[in-house]
């Protein structure tokens, strides 16, 4: 026969299964799943009825509004008021007038490139402007332009100290540097 406290035990242990496995379906009502919402990319987007559209015009033929030949200078131009014009012509120089106007040193030629662009970095990193050209399968190291020879002349022996390399001041030529 089974003891009262028996029977409690078994009593208590079934009221606390029904407890931990019916009540939280009751107390808890409605259940909410929540699925992350996935957006696909679309493989052919959508175009816009308002692109902007550009319409490609022919080329106007402009060729009318010029002379067909030009105007003689030895004839004289009337104005309105028939009086002649007086036509100057000015001769161009043939040589250029800033050609004996800048000076460079050529500090050096080198026929590693790497030395000299080395070089260089370091003269500029000091202030100089320097620059390098290759001809002839060597570098050279050029210091300028500037318009002032005195400028360049004292720059000279600047850079015989730095480098110990004494350079030469040439002339700077604007189309044949």
């Amino acid at each position: 026969m089974a003891s009262k406290f028996q029977n409690r035990l078994v009593g208590t242990v079934i009221l606390v299964a029904i407890g931990v496995i019916v009540l939280p379906d009751v107390l808890d009502g409605k259940k909410t799943h929540y699925q992350e919402e996935i957006a696909s990319i679309p493989l052919k987007p959508e175009l816009d009825s308002d692109l902007e559209s550009f319409e490609v015009l022919d080329p106007i033929d402009d060729s009318h509004s010029l002379p067909d030949s030009p105007v003689d200078l030895a004839e004289p131009i009337e104005t309105a008021d028939d009086q002649p014009l007086e036509v100057v012509v000015k001769q161009v120089p043939e040589r250029n007038e800033y050609q004996e106007s800048g000076w460079i040193i050529q500090l050096m030629a080198l026929k590693n490139a790497e030395n000299a662009n080395n070089l260089v970095n370091d003269l500029q990193k000091r202030g100089y402007q320097a620059h390098t050209k290759p001809e002839n399968g060597f570098t050279r190291v050029i210091i300028g332009p500037d318009v002032s020879k005195s400028k360049l002349e004292r720059q000279i022996i600047e850079l015989e100290k730095i480098t110990g390399s004494k350079g030469q001041l040439l002339k700077f030529k604007p189309l044949n540097p």
